[in-house]
């Protein structure tokens, strides 16, 4: 049974991202997501393809690829596919599906015009992309 609006948003105030955004933003935010299932190995997103969305794990995981390196792994409550959706440039690497798996997907256009306007989002973006910069260095580094 798909997820109505407040259970999206419920869970996207589980999310970083997220965090601390009004209350009306994350029902704006709630209405404009879609939730998409896949099924285990499937992929979500593939490397290469210009992004137009980002997506948040409700259920599953995903495992993130570049070549034919295993990047990281994700769960319930992480994002990913945010760089696309910033520069509109090609995705960096291919997320798989871990088991059955459920995203609630946000289009570029719908993030990006609550990014404009909504600093505590921007701001956490950048939170998260610094943090996510510093683990890649970190494992370059070893």
């Amino acid at each position: 049974m798909p997820l109505t609006n407040q259970e999206k948003r419920a869970q996207l105030e589980q999310v970083p991202l997220f965090r601390d955004c009004s209350p009306d933003v994350l029902a704006q935010l709630a209405a404009a997501t879609a939730e998409s299932a896949f099924p285990a190995d499937v992929p979500i997103v593939q490397q290469g393809q210009v992004g137009n969305g980002l997506y948040v794990i409700v259920s599953g995981g995903a495992r993130i690829v570049a070549g034919s390196d295993e990047l990281t792994r994700f769960g319930p409550g992480d994002f990913f596919g945010e760089l696309s959706v910033i520069d509109q440039r090609p995705r960096t690497a291919t997320a798989y599906a871990v088991g059955d798996t459920v995203c609630l997907a946000l289009a570029s256009w719908d993030l990006m015009a609550v990014l404009e306007r909504e600093p505590v989002l921007a701001k956490n973006m950048l939170k998260e992309l610094a943090g996510r910069l510093r683990a890649a260095d970190a494992q370059l580094r070893h």
